[in-house]
């Protein structure tokens, strides 16, 4: 099974409120086949960084989904 595996940006009301709160106005956050997953980062390195653990994961069970569904 192919998965699709992308960073993408939140801006505004996108962001969790606590986040918008502490004065951040953009956040990114990781999708798996378009669904978030995980929690919202403040830089893009660091949903960079969950993406590949993602990917990792991935394509060391490739199975790990389907059971979660």
């Amino acid at each position: 099974m192919s998965y699709q595996v992308d960073v993408a940006v939140m801006i505004g009301s996108g962001v969790p409120q606590g986040m918008r709160e502490a004065g951040q106005k953009v956040c990114w956050v990781v999708l798996v086949n378009g669904e978030q997953r995980g929690t919202a980062f403040d830089t893009r390195l660091q949903a960079q960084e969950c993406q590949a653990a993602w990917l990792a994961q991935l394509s060391a069970n490739p199975l790990a989904m389907r059971r979660r569904a």
